[in-house]
């Protein structure tokens, strides 16, 4: 399974008899799944499919979903309210005496609050469920095409990844194979050191000093960063092959790389390896800068 950014965008639109709809897609990064919906008034009815939609598809990213909704025509009605309508007549005959018994003209009835008033015309049942389909087949292309967009992304990042990883594993590599890690090099460090404390004419025990001096060197020792931060090459490459929702997994692993990175410029006692050790911190830096990114 293929690496997902959480970044990307969709836009899908169709026509459902009268009514033309547009969805537009917007994903940027989000520690979980969370969907916000812009919809025209009237169609909160679709909120659960939505979600339900995007949850089947997509585990982490901020999402922004909008529907917008415009008819290519309007149908107006007319309705007339028979009471009103009904009350004025009743009127105008029992004032028959007293004003123009001239018929009622429509303009007079129309000025009248009320007694006519004009609507739009509403669907028909199962023309309204034909169009909210239309709507949510369109969202549900919206949302394929959006992890599409994810899809390449990932890709890329994939290949961003790697290249941190082998750098990783090339700074790794220089570290370990240092002479000042090598036994012989340690051992005759540490005699010179002593000698030359020796020489100051102290009465320290020497063979104190060299217990001293080893129990030093031991914890100076880097083989188990170094060991751990080849698992973490290996097991990086492994989650990056593998694909998927792995970008929970991948920042842990950073974590991990940068706490080896840090013990191991806190343990140098050369210029070759604190060097390497700056460099390993910003490549990781790097690499977790970018793994914010998937899902």
């Amino acid at each position: 399974m293929a690496l997902q950014s959480m970044t990307g965008f969709a836009r899908s639109e169709g026509t459902s008899g009268r009514w033309r709809w547009a969805w537009e897609l917007r994903s940027v990064n989000g520690k979980g799944l969370d969907v916000r919906l812009r919809l025209p008034q009237g169609f909160e009815k679709f909120e659960n499919d939505v979600r339900r939609l995007f949850s089947e598809r997509f585990s982490r990213g901020n999402i922004q979903a909008g529907l917008s909704l415009t008819s290519s025509e309007n149908r107006v009605q007319t309705v007339v309210n028979e009471e009103a309508l009904a009350a004025i007549l009743d009127l105008r005959e029992k004032l028959s005496g007293v004003i123009d018994a001239s018929p009622i003209k429509l303009d007079t009835l129309l000025a009248i609050r009320g007694v006519v008033e004009f609507r739009e015309m509403q669907d028909q049942e199962d023309e309204i469920a034909a169009r909210d389909q239309d709507i949510l087949s369109g969202l549900s292309q919206a949302i394929d095409d959006l992890g599409s967009m994810r899809a390449r992304e990932g890709e890329v990042l994939s290949t961003v990844l790697l290249e941190h990883v082998a750098t990783i594993e090339r700074l790794t590599a220089i570290i370990e194979s240092d002479k000042s890690r090598q036994p012989a090099e340690i051992a005759e460090r540490l005699r010179v050191q002593l000698d030359a404390l020796m020489e100051t004419g102290s009465s320290l025990d020497r063979e104190r000093l060299y217990a001293e001096a080893a129990l030093l060197a031991t914890k100076a020792d880097l083989r188990e960063e170094i060991d751990r931060l080849k698992a973490h090459v290996k097991a990086a490459r492994d989650l990056l092959a593998a694909g998927g929702a792995t970008g929970r997994k991948l920042d842990f692993l950073a974590q991990e790389f940068n706490r080896e990175a840090n013990t191991i410029c806190s343990k140098s006692n050369a210029s070759v390896v604190t060097a390497a050790g700056i460099e390993l911190k910003v490549v990781i830096d790097q690499f977790r800068e970018q793994v914010q990114n998937l899902e």
